[in-house]
């Protein structure tokens, strides 16, 4: 059995229950392929894994490898994979990226075209995917829509606020710093509220002339949601897609009665049943210009534990990526 260098926990928690090891790495069996990775996606996600708030590692099935997608170059199939050979470009979204060599069902996989880097697939590729069905499906964003984008200059927020104003929306922002504010600009929004020092629900309705925001993408979570309502249009809808604050919660259904409000609270999964339409979207947003998908910084795999402290504390901008 081969080994390879890794990143379990052995218990949830903070940071510091990150433990970068050596581990046993199978051979590929039916239907899997053995992959060498060249670049892994970090995502708040990751946090919530970490600490035991999300995803299939709740279970308590410890050790476990943490992260969730990735990208890198096949080195050898299992028997019956068809569609794809040693040597291709792939990338996946399936749990337990943070190694330098791992072994990916093939049906998880997507071939890489040629204008999409390594390092933007493992950075963007969960994102992407995220914000194509958000602005293209879930709310169908056209011309003449007022999007409000909560946490604009954090990675998601920045394939949103781009995406939507390339379909035509006026695209209002939410940042938590001024030194934010251009960062946001320059991704596709026309106004961006500074929310520690603005209440971003009276701005949103000033900057509407009363009438309130179209759709809200509010990754934010708890400290946003019940605000959100506040802001946003008769019959508009709100898209509770993340808790970066925390979960939501319980509240009173009548607050939605007001305004016919419509909320939502989505998960990738089931919207990407057929990911590769959905990647294929992504990826001709990027390569076509209406999305810039930055790699704007990298950690190497040893040092994942800065990663998660400078991930957790929300001063980072944009996507970053983990180099094994």
């Amino acid at each position: 059995m081969m080994k390879t260098a890794a990143v379990r926990i052995h218990r949830h928690g903070g940071p510091e229950v990150l433990q970068y090891e050596e581990v046993d790495l199978r051979d590929p069996g039916p239907g899997e392929v053995l992959l060498k990775q060249t670049a892994i996606g970090l995502n708040f996600a990751d946090t919530y894994q970490r600490e035991g708030e999300a995803g299939p590692h709740d279970a308590g099935n410890l050790p476990i490898v943490l992260g969730g997608q990735g990208a890198g170059v096949i080195e050898a199939t299992g028997p019956g994979v068809s569609g794809f050979k040693a040597g291709d470009r792939v990338a996946y979204i399936h749990p337990g990226a943070y190694a330098e060599r791992r072994v990916v069902p093939a049906d998880k996989l997507l071939l890489l075209p040629p204008g999409i880097s390594d390092q933007v697939a493992a950075a963007a590729l969960l994102r992407g995917l995220t914000a194509e069905y958000l602005v293209r499906r879930l709310y169908k964003i056209k011309p003449g829509d007022t999007a409000l984008v909560h946490a604009a200059a954090g990675g998601m927020g920045l394939l949103l606020g781009q995406w939507a104003k390339a379909l035509g929306a006026r695209v209002i922002g939410t940042v938590g710093a001024d030194s934010k504010v251009e960062i946001a600009r320059a991704h596709g929004c026309s106004d961006v509220i500074v929310y520690s020092r603005e209440d971003f629900a009276d701005r949103t309705m000033e900057l509407t002339g009363g009438v309130g925001a179209d759709v809200i993408y509010d990754g934010v979570g708890k400290s946003a949601f019940l605000k959100s309502l506040d802001c946003v249009r008769p019959m508009g809808m709100v898209i509770s897609y993340g808790t970066a604050s925390g979960n939501v919660g319980a509240f009173d259904l009548q607050l939605l009665h007001r305004k016919s409000i419509i909320v939502t609270r989505p998960t990738l999964r089931t919207w990407i049943a057929k990911r590769g339409a959905a990647a294929a979207a992504f990826f001709d947003a990027v390569m076509s210009g209406k999305v810039r998908a930055e790699v704007n910084r990298s950690y190497a795999l040893k040092d994942i534990r800065r990663a998660h402290e400078e991930l957790h504390s929300r001063a980072t901008v944009g996507p970053a990526i983990i180099i094994p």
